[in-house]
């Protein structure tokens, strides 16, 4: 391996939304150098900060029919029987909710949480409360996914957050995508909400951290009862 090879196999691959941002942050902090350096040691930080927000890390995901994938990093703030949004056309009963809150510190690309067909793709305008509250999920913009595989019917939402205010989707409707694979990001701090068919026992708790394309939340195929979980 070159010097050139190891070197950029220690970097963190950055996704190309992240470009004009980082360009712009960029482009301002040398101009706040220019005018007063504390200024611009402060913008360097906040731009350092920027190439990390859109870091795209490669991923290595459990396949296996019936797993479900943690589509984000980010802890997992909420696990609740809801109703899932009418435009998942999931029905009105309630389903086994499990929510990844996304901090500014987490990366923000989002991956399937299963390989199937996406049926659904519906964007929703909202509001923009902090995406950790529980009716984030009904008063938020969001992105709804519903993804069909072999052993159900599996619903996504991308919810933006207070400092969020884009929902960006790589996906289109009819489209197989495979578990772990992008499917959007949101900018800046948000939420995901997965929606598991009835009866499905999620494998995490509350409070744990997820890893987008590599944390198991469930099992389609497996009987397990009921984790317990402890906090040391």
């Amino acid at each position: 391996m070159s010097v050139y090879q190891s070197i950029r196999a220690q970097l963190v691959p950055i996704h190309p939304e992240g470009y004009p941002f980082i360009g712009i942050f960029a482009f301002v902090t040398l101009i706040l150098f220019w005018l007063w350096a504390p200024l611009g040691w402060i913008a360097l930080g906040l731009t350092i900060w920027c190439v990390l927000f859109f870091r795209d890390p490669p991923r290595v995901t459990p396949v296996r029919e019936g797993l479900v994938i943690a589509p984000a990093d980010g802890k997992i703030s909420m696990i609740v029987n809801a109703v899932p949004p009418k435009e998942l056309d999931l029905g009105d009963r309630p389903l086994p909710r499990v929510s990844i809150f996304m901090s500014v510190f987490n990366c923000h690309v989002n991956r399937s949480p299963v390989a199937g067909r996406i049926d659904r793709i519906v964007y929703r305008p909202g509001k923009f409360l902090n995406a950790d509250l529980d009716k984030a999920s009904e008063d938020n913009e969001r992105n709804s996914l519903v993804v069909a595989t072999a052993a159900g019917r599996i619903g996504v939402v991308q919810i933006a957050g207070l400092v969020a205010r884009r929902i960006v989707s790589f996906v289109k409707e009819g489209q197989a995508i495979g578990a772990g694979e992008r499917f959007g990001l949101i900018r800046f701090g948000s939420r995901v909400d997965v929606y598991l068919p009835d009866g499905v026992r999620p494998l995490v708790g509350p409070g744990q951290s997820a890893v987008g394309g590599e944390t198991v939340l469930a099992d389609l195929k497996s009987p397990d009862p009921v984790r317990n979980f402890r906090v040391d």
